[in-house]
């Protein structure tokens, strides 16, 4: 994916507001691309601009050799059914359908696409191996599934279509500290099969041992981006600094309260 000068804004006149101004990024196929920011940052305004879910004043959005941004509704409709971008909610139960067992969940995707029954179940359970979880969940509903177990398999089901990208907004914010871990691990096995990851979180460190690159967004604009060793050890921008500052797990010396306010105070001048 390559995203060049995206814009978003909402409203019009003085009541109008920038929600992305002049994005630049991309991400390469079996890389992770960390898009950190607060809330108001705009991270999920760019997923859903990248998604077709809101429109791009200006720029390009480039997914698979195609400008997505100049698409009509037929032909989202079309690219969503052949399932070239996915989504993961941070809520699993927003993906999974409650009725559904976890094998029809998996499946159904590929069934639309004119995949054979037997086929699509042989592949339903590869990705659930894949997810590290155990064959016999495939019968049950997701209700009856941890959290985490959950997430694993809106993962799982983002991949049945093999997609191109697949984004996922804060995906571990809402689980313990155990399944945060397995998921993100899960994550950077992902890298072998060749598809772009974008990993969409207000926290610094979840992504830090997990994405190739970050991507920082501060109020609507792109501050700073590159390799996440960088970012993370040599940041730049005050922002990227309180981020820094703010994740312990990042810093080898306590951190700084006065370091803080004093970066706060001058995002804020």
């Amino acid at each position: 994916m390559d995203i060049t000068g995206l814009d978003v804004h909402y409203g019009r006149g003085r009541g109008r507001h920038h929600a992305l101004r002049d994005v630049s990024l991309s991400v390469a196929p079996g890389e992770t691309l960390g898009i950190i920011g607060e809330t108001g940052s705009g991270k999920s305004t760019l997923a859903r601009a990248v998604l077709g879910l809101v429109r791009a004043s200006a720029g390009s959005i480039v997914v698979d050799g195609e400008d997505v941004r100049t698409y009509g509704n037929r032909r989202w409709r079309a690219l969503r059914r052949r399932g070239v971008i996915q989504y993961v909610f941070q809520d699993p139960l927003r993906s999974l359908d409650p009725d559904l067992t976890i094998e029809e969940s998996l499946t159904e995707p590929l069934l639309v696409q004119g995949v054979g029954r037997k086929e699509a179940a042989g592949r339903a359970r590869v990705l659930l191996g894949r997810v590290r979880l155990a064959e016999e969940l495939l019968g049950r509903l997701p209700g009856e599934l941890s959290g985490g177990q959950r997430q694993r398999v809106a993962v799982a089901r983002a991949l049945v279509t093999e997609p191109r990208l697949v984004i996922l907004d804060e995906p571990v914010s809402a689980l313990d500290s155990a399944n945060r871990v397995q998921v993100l691990e899960i994550l950077k096995e992902l890298r072998a099969t060749g598809v772009a990851l974008v990993l969409i979180s207000h926290d610094l460190g979840s992504v830090a041992g997990t994405a190739d690159r970050i991507a920082v967004l501060y109020r609507g604009e792109l501050v700073e981006s590159g390799p996440a060793h960088d970012v993370i050890n040599h940041p730049r921008h005050a922002y990227t600094r309180l981020l820094v500052s703010s994740a312990p797990t990042l810093r080898t010396d306590p951190v700084d309260r006065a370091e803080r306010e004093a970066l706060r105070a001058l995002l804020d001048a």
